[in-house]
């Protein structure tokens, strides 16, 4: 045997196990599958707190305001009142007595009714009261899919709502979004 023909029998052993190599492979991937069935889909939830400001407009009453603090008027008529009611008793020096007691006794009495009027004179306005409460609210956040790939059942989370299958790359589930449709 000469040197080209062993040269060519090693080259051609070589591309040989290189060829099988590849051919098995490549049987490898097309022998593969390309999808998972997806079994169970369950989204997952998280509850989301948003402060918020409630106002209300509410009634509040107020004592009125006072314009007379001493309550000068109430004493005075008061005083006249009881000073007409004691003249009308007694005589002479009596009656001046009456008259001055009277006098006395009506002037605390319309000092004290006077008293009563003010504290029960109320104003009503209105007033608008704020408080921050918080609000719940749901938020999809995911979904956890089940599948079964090669007879084997596997779980995994998405941000897609999948559909009745799940891509397979490499023997693994691809869990990234679809590409949009393009439109026509």
């Amino acid at each position: 045997m000469d040197k080209s023909m062993i040269k060519g029998i090693a080259v051609g052993g070589l591309a040989m196990v290189v060829l099988g190599a590849s051919g098995v492979t490549g049987y490898r991937a097309l022998t593969q599958p390309k999808f998972a069935d997806v079994v169970a889909v369950k989204e997952i939830n998280e509850t989301v707190v948003t402060p918020r400001e409630r106002c209300e407009t509410v009634a509040v009453q107020r004592t009125a305001p006072v314009k007379d603090q001493n309550r000068i008027a109430g004493t005075v008529v008061g005083g006249l009142a009881g000073g007409l009611l004691g003249s009308a008793v007694g005589n002479g020096t009596g009656k001046t007595v009456a008259t001055l007691a009277g006098a006395a006794a009506g002037g605390y009495a319309g000092n004290q009714v006077q008293k009563n009027m003010q504290q029960k004179d109320v104003v009503t306005t209105s007033e608008q009261r704020c408080k921050t409460v918080n609000e719940k609210s749901q938020k999809l956040v995911g979904y956890n899919v089940t599948y079964r790939l090669d007879g084997k059942d596997g779980t995994v989370r998405t941000s897609f709502k999948p559909g009745a299958t799940l891509p397979v790359k490499d023997g693994e589930v691809v869990t990234t979004p679809p590409a949009p449709a393009a439109k026509s």
